[in-house]
């Protein structure tokens, strides 16, 4: 590759080895290649941890919007599909840098050390209504029965939506997963179509929150609205994304996390003697199968990455499973090892896009774990081998997690 640097190697994501086996690919790109170039993506791929925390950090890199689905469409079908893409493109995390920093500081005002202590009585409580309906049956399928609604129902707390509402925002969270995949267009019209509804229905909540507000993020919204600091639009766009974020991420740390027990039974047993070891084995599970595998940037000038001269305008994947999993950082790497200290793992990210919702996501999964193992001692898998999805554009989320108890 002359136009990219001579050292700069080529690898194609896509292999039936590489979705087999995202650790093992990703291991030796990283030992053989820091800056990688996929040419199906037209874009670089970082692995290393020091690479990757130093992208994080650079000014002169932006977060890269998520909607790839959106950019493989003819011109057509982008023009149907405009109102989802401009939605996504309020997002925080997505706008340029002012305006990410314009919602993370509104934000800071509710995702408070107090809000996250409010909150834990609440998620101990849906936890165990949760498992109040399958105990009887003596099993669960997790991702469906505990792992979705659990954060499902933390985020409508937060979003202020009545309890009656809660099935119908889990159903437009999974219409709206296609458009950060490989969504086909029949997907991505249903994903805009279910975006919309939840855009009407989060203006009528806004409406009641500006004649009596409360203390969820809607009230935080709309009390910045009248500040002039956001417009609704931009309110409404945002609560989809704490929507999603928020539920789909805490859902694939859960599930994640209990197979990487299941496939490390002796690391089960030690958490199940001692609970008080539950925040060190939620930070194993997001280094060892964190939820976010990969996040895009894009470089908004020219500058250096992995000791190569990157042009402005140019698209790069950050491999946080990769850096994850660096064996100069972090030793015996590929050990689960729930008593590991020192665990700067990348998973939330770093530096100004950093997860907001990050002490939410380990608060959620701590009672979570702790409540399960606590009434179901005998819990074990009901499966032969994990029912591992694909995801784009490496990495991998559960369809189905059955288990027995």
């Amino acid at each position: 590759m002359s136009d990219h640097g001579t050292t700069v190697r080529e690898y194609d994501l896509f292999t039936p080895e590489a979705i087999a086996d995202p650790n093992g690919f990703l291991h030796s790109v990283r030992a053989e290649s820091p800056l990688s170039w996929l040419p199906q993506l037209d874009a670089y791929l970082l692995t290393r941890y020091a690479d990757i925390n130093a992208a994080l950090r650079n000014r002169r890199m932006d977060s890269a919007n998520m909607a790839r689905a959106l950019q493989r469409l003819t011109p057509a079908e982008q023009e149907e599909l405009a109102p989802v893409r401009r939605s996504i493109e309020m997002w925080m995390g997505h706008t340029v840098p002012a305006d990410h920093v314009r919602f993370q500081q509104l934000l800071k005002r509710y995702f408070t050390p107090a809000m996250i202590d409010r909150l834990r009585p609440r998620v101990r409580a849906f936890t165990h209504e949760l498992l109040d309906a399958v105990t009887p049956k003596g099993q669960m399928e997790v991702v469906r029965d505990l792992a979705y609604p659990l954060p499902a129902n933390v985020i409508a707390e937060l979003l202020g939506m009545p309890v009656s509402d809660r099935e119908q925002l889990q159903a437009w969270s999974r219409d709206i997963l296609p458009i950060f995949g490989n969504g086909d267009l029949q997907q991505l019209r249903q994903a805009q179509r279910s975006m919309l509804e939840m855009h009407d229905y989060l203006r009528l909540i806004a409406a009641e929150r500006r004649r009596e507000p409360r203390e969820d993020v809607l009230s935080t919204f709309v009390a910045a609205e009248a500040e002039g600091i956001l417009t609704e639009d931009e309110a409404v766009a945002n609560c989809v994304l704490l929507l999603f974020a928020g539920h789909e991420t805490t859902a694939n740390l859960i599930a994640n996390g209990l197979v990487l027990l299941f496939d490390n039974p002796g690391e089960l047993a030690r958490l199940r003697d001692d609970p008080s070891l539950t925040p060190l084995a939620v930070e194993e599970m997001l280094r060892c199968d964190g939820p976010a595998g990969v996040i895009g940037r894009v470089t908004t000038a020219d500058t250096e990455v992995a000791g190569h001269a990157v042009p402005a305008g140019k698209h790069l994947y950050l491999a946080l499973m990769a850096a994850n999993r660096d064996p100069d950082v972090f030793g015996a790497p590929d050990v689960f090892d729930i008593t590991r200290e020192r665990n700067r793992h990348l998973s939330f990210g770093m530096g100004t896009y950093y997860c907001l919702g990050a002490a939410l996501a380990r608060m959620e999964t701590d009672e979570c774990l702790r409540i399960l193992l606590d009434r179901c001692p005998d819990l074990r898998p009901a499966y032969q081998t994990p029912d591992w999805l694909p995801t784009a554009p490496i990495g991998h989320r559960l369809a189905s997690l059955p288990v027995t108890f």
